[in-house]
């Protein structure tokens, strides 16, 4: 269930990278016209609703990059099945739609199917129908019909298989919507402090893939909160639509500004720990490592190939990291110091979030990051020398003849591939393999074979969801290794 979730949070990453775009064309269009908002401006508007096309889109971006995601070859048509579904579903259970087939008044309609263009729903038309995809692409028909054979039939099955699952959600769609939105608001309704909550759930969840489950109810229009449409959106609507219940708890952008201090600040204390409690023999290649890892998650917001380094070797630490993150979002929340991101929340979102009109203090977030710098090299120092944790340099010593000259330098990726092969049992032992942000995603025959400790000498670290699954651990540049490393096998 757990790998399956995964994968599914993998394919989730194919629509997720599409919102950095948003962010760059709306983030310079409120640069330009930051009191107007395009009003006194025709480029900055132009920018602004090019951006907006993207945001106030995702749902239907999320159905036809999850499907596309899921695909076993990444084929287009798969793609058009997520789109086909999410057509199908939308149209039948629209308010409209509902009220014509069950015979009540449109304005008795269950408030919920007003909002069935969500991402919940995009979700799941995009898994349903890339497993159609999957199940179908190769599928041969009579000659008569053999033109609509393959992956033509993909589209045609799906919008069948919609049919039923319309039936399905005219009935639990009300339930759902009721019990997502219940769970959101319980949270929403504490104010900073359920902020802080969901931070440090965002990151507890993370070694299991379920943290973005988690973020669609806060981030997106699931439950009315969609903390990152409303903070890009239009300004004076930021507020339009919000649940009743958390009216006067809610400030926009409070489930993303917290996590500035700690991506762009908090892990590169942590990243100086390390460096400072590593092995005499080991700092410069734990410098070298960090460094890098440390820029990754400054510049961009992508923090896997720092907190893999250490979640499984010292779990006490990656629970205090959880808390810390709970922490500062709910101080962030708290004084409404507030910036947002399209992609995560590095420099790049910071920079451009800056004269969005919805930002709040943002410099205030620099300040609260040098202090959880300072709080997480102590911290994480200290913790590490009293209960002398194995964390990234101070592993045992062993006799294991693996070079470490791959790990964190400036090494080619064919390098890396090639070290890699016979440490996940050669070409013979891998099924599948494929990529998501940052790790590589590997179906094997056997992944007890699988060469752990000698792995983590040349990347971040090693996940094994179960007996025939692998994920290593790479770093934003783990496309260039898969390719790499399918050209090996």
């Amino acid at each position: 269930m757990f790998a399956y979730l995964q994968k599914i949070g993998k394919a989730l990453m194919v629509p997720v990278a599409v919102l950095p775009a948003a962010a760059i064309l709306m983030g310079i269009g409120y640069w330009i016209d930051p009191v107007g908002w395009g009003g006194n401006s025709q480029l900055a508007a132009f920018l602004i609703k090019a951006g907006a096309a993207i945001i106030d889109n995702m749902p239907i971006l999320f159905a036809v990059g999850v499907a596309f995601g899921l695909s076993k070859d990444k084929n287009g048509a798969a793609a058009l099945a997520g789109l086909v579904a999410f057509e199908v579903v939308t149209t039948l259970l629209s308010i409209g739609a509902v009220s014509q087939m069950t015979g009540v008044p449109a304005d008795q309609v269950s408030p919920a199917f007003g909002k069935i263009n969500n991402q919940f729903v995009g979700i799941l038309c995009g898994v349903i129908a890339g497993e159609l995809y999957n199940k179908f692409h190769n599928l041969e028909l009579p000659k008569f019909l053999a033109f609509f054979s393959g992956k033509r039939f993909v589209p045609i099955i799906t919008s069948v298989v919609m049919l039923i699952v319309s039936f399905i959600l005219l009935y639990i769609w009300p339930v759902i919507y009721s019990a997502l939105v219940s769970f959101g608001i319980a949270i929403a309704k504490l104010g900073p402090l359920g902020a802080g909550i969901y931070g440090f759930f965002n990151r507890l969840l993370i070694p299991v893939g379920l943290h973005h489950a988690l973020n669609s109810v806060f981030w997106f229009n699931v439950a009315g909160i969609n903390d990152i449409g409303r903070f890009w959106g239009d300004p004076a609507a930021a507020y339009a639509g919000l649940p009743e219940a958390i009216q006067g708890s809610y400030h926009v952008g409070m489930y993303q500004a917290g996590f500035f201090p700690i991506m762009m600040f908090g892990l590169l204390g942590a990243c100086l720990a390390f460096i400072t409690t590593a092995k005499v023999e080991n700092k410069e290649k734990i410098k070298s490592i960090m460094l890098a890892a440390g820029f990754a998650s400054f510049f961009t917001g992508v923090t896997e190939p720092i907190e893999f380094a250490f979640m499984f070797v010292a779990p006490p630490l990656y629970l205090l990291h959880a808390v810390l993150t709970g922490i500062s979002v709910f101080i962030a929340a708290s004084f409404d110091w507030m910036a947002g991101f399209g992609f995560s929340a590095g420099f790049v979102d910071f920079f451009l979030s800056l004269r969005n009109p919805n930002a709040n203090n943002p410099f205030m977030l620099i300040i609260l990051g040098l202090v959880f710098f300072v709080v997480y090299f102590v911290i994480f120092r200290a913790v590490i020398v009293k209960a002398n944790l194995r964390t990234p340099g101070r592993e045992e010593d062993d006799d294991t003849a693996v070079i470490n000259e791959f790990k964190g330098e400036a090494t080619s990726n064919v390098k890396l591939a090639t070290a890699l092969l016979p440490l996940l049992g050669g070409a013979e032992n891998i099924v599948v393999i494929d990529n998501c942000t940052t790790r590589l995603r590997l179906e094997v025959k056997d992944s007890t074979i699988v060469k752990d400790k000698e792995i983590k000498k040349l990347v971040p670290g090693v996940l094994k969801p179960s007996a025939t699954t692998v994920q290593v651990i790479v770093g934003p540049h783990v496309e260039f290794v898969a390719t790499e490393l399918k050209k090996l096998v």
